[in-house]
């Protein structure tokens, strides 16, 4: 059909409603295109009133793994981790590391509620429920470790506990982080999130719930910050009131704390902490809670002794997922943004380990026996 202009000099009706239209399609592809403002959040619907938010972080770069003077610290009096062990090498040294497209990462680690909720819907049982299944708890008939002697360790595994029952001497939580669960049982949560966003038409193009890479996590764990211990900074002591670890809480019905180096302050919980329980002052520069202390944060990629990778990195054999950021009963020094560690296997499960999910680019993973 032809346009013609009018007697005027003006445009007619079609050419009004043709602007008009061509106007809406820039400005809806405008939209398309606009990169989320940092801290944007999307709550996922997981059913029966449970939710789960997840945060807009951007690109950008940070100085991936740690510096010789951040180990020293580390491995010192005030840090208590244990010096002259491959422990810390696992971080590698500090080197550039860039992060070239934005993803999305759950504020909190996965709660029991949460995961309950998977749990619920799909009939889901974990390795540590499975015939034969155990998962490594605290027993509490540990009186210390004998140092002198012969050590004895705290947590043991145990058969017929899972994240239902981590074997705590109080009850369990609903707002809780989820605990003795594997990779493998991290990575079926997030294929459950995906085929239910999938089918309400709510999973994004070209993205995919799942764990975050170790680049990702440390990335996100700084909170903005090039370099530094913790995401609040390197002094420790300005963590009072941020974080779940090893300080001045009394065991229960003891009289007695953890018995390694701890902070000198109370954190309120000498075991597992309420996810989110510090609000604000709990929050990083992203608005991420928790991603110092409180459990283990199992991620996508295989270990590397060497030191974290900036793209994900994937074992041919010896299957270790990587885990992120000391837990409850952890020494300071082993609750920095660096500190890395390689977990037993896919299949592993331990009262101090949990994990966080995130919504990023869709990622292949090899298939794991």
């Amino acid at each position: 059909m032809s346009k013609s202009k009018s007697d005027a000099g003006g445009f007619s009706f079609l050419d009004v409603l043709f602007s008009w239209a061509l106007c809406t399609l820039v400005l809806q592809g405008l939209a398309v295109g606009q990169q989320p403002a940092v801290g944007q959040i999307r709550t996922l619907d997981l059913g029966s009133e449970c939710r789960l938010d997840v945060l807009y972080l951007p690109p950008g770069e940070f100085m991936m793994g740690s510096t010789a003077k951040e180990r020293a610290w580390a491995t010192g009096i005030e840090g208590g981790a244990t010096p002259g062990t491959e422990r810390e090498s696992y971080e590698g040294e500090a080197r550039l590391t860039k992060i070239r497209q934005g993803f999305w990462m759950a504020r909190t680690e996965v709660s029991v509620a949460q995961f309950r909720r998977f749990a619920e819907d799909t009939g889901y049982l974990t390795d540590a429920e499975r015939p034969g299944g155990k998962t490594q708890c605290f027993n509490p008939e540990w009186k210390g470790y004998r140092l002198t002697t012969s050590v004895v360790h705290p947590w043991e595994p145990m058969a017929g506990k899972s994240w239902r029952d981590p074997n705590w001497q109080f009850p369990q939580q609903e707002d809780f982080p989820v605990v003795c669960v594997s990779w493998a049982d991290a990575r079926a949560f997030c294929r459950w999130l995906n085929d239910r966003e999938q089918a309400a038409g709510r999973l994004p193009e070209g993205l995919e719930y799942r764990l975050p890479t170790d680049a990702e996590w440390e990335y996100a764990c700084r909170g903005g910050r090039p370099r530094a211990n913790f995401w609040w900074g390197d002094e420790l002591e300005e963590g009072v009131g941020r974080l779940n670890i090893s300080a001045i809480d009394l065991l229960p019905d003891r009289n007695r704390t953890w018995p390694l180096a701890r902070a000198t302050w109370s954190d309120g919980f000498a075991f597992v902490s309420p996810v989110d329980h510090y609000g604000e002052l709990g929050r990083n520069g992203f608005g991420l809670a928790d991603m110092c202390g409180g459990v283990w944060e199992v991620v996508l990629d295989h270990f590397d002794p060497k030191g974290g990778h900036e793209e994900p990195f994937f074992a041919k054999e010896n299957y270790r997922p990587v885990c992120r950021g000391g837990n409850y009963f952890d020494v300071p020094g082993n609750a920095r943004c660096a500190v890395r560690l390689g977990l037993m296997g896919p299949h592993y499960s331990d009262s101090r380990d949990g994990f966080r999910i995130c919504l990023g680019r869709k990622i292949a993973v090899p298939a794991v026996p």
